[in-house]
């Protein structure tokens, strides 16, 4: 059976060739550039049509076996479970370390006893012009579930 992986791997190796950018695809797609890229990198499955859409714009090896894997549900967050030494996903790893707990009782007090849905969710990335260099702005946005009582 073809997998995931392999997909993957056509998938980067399609976006380096043709030299596109997550933005371009998700046009193509039909679908946000965050979301694109968690499907290209299998953490995310696509609908039929999605998955056509993708593998007609990057035009892959072997395209009909990477569109069947794409609409397989994956197992989400696979990764080793130590923090990455790659600095970027460090970083990322470092806010929730030092933030989250002052993030938690935040939410806590606005919105209750809950959580926010990594399900009904959406992320954006944007980068902020500033004279002492740009910055990157990533906005998450989920779905507040409340903690039920029975």
């Amino acid at each position: 059976m073809f997998t995931r992986e392999a997909a993957t791997e056509r998938l980067i190796e399609a976006k380096r060739d043709r030299g596109v950018t997550y933005d371009a695809i998700a046009e193509a797609v039909g679908r946000d550039e965050v979301w694109v890229a968690a499907a290209m990198l299998g953490e995310t499955s696509m609908s039929q049509e999605e998955a056509e859409h993708l593998v007609k714009f990057l035009e892959p090896d072997d395209p009909e076996a990477v569109a069947k894997a794409l609409q397989r549900p994956p197992t989400k967050g696979e990764e080793d479970p130590t923090i990455p030494s790659d600095p970027m996903l460090y970083r990322l790893y470092e806010i929730p370390q030092v933030y989250g707990e002052a993030i938690k009782a935040v939410v806590h007090e606005e919105f209750g006893d809950g959580i926010m849905s990594a399900i009904d969710f959406e992320c954006r990335v944007d980068r902020v012009e500033a004279d002492d260099g740009d910055r990157v702005r990533i906005t998450y946005e989920g779905k507040f579930l409340p903690y039920r009582k029975w």
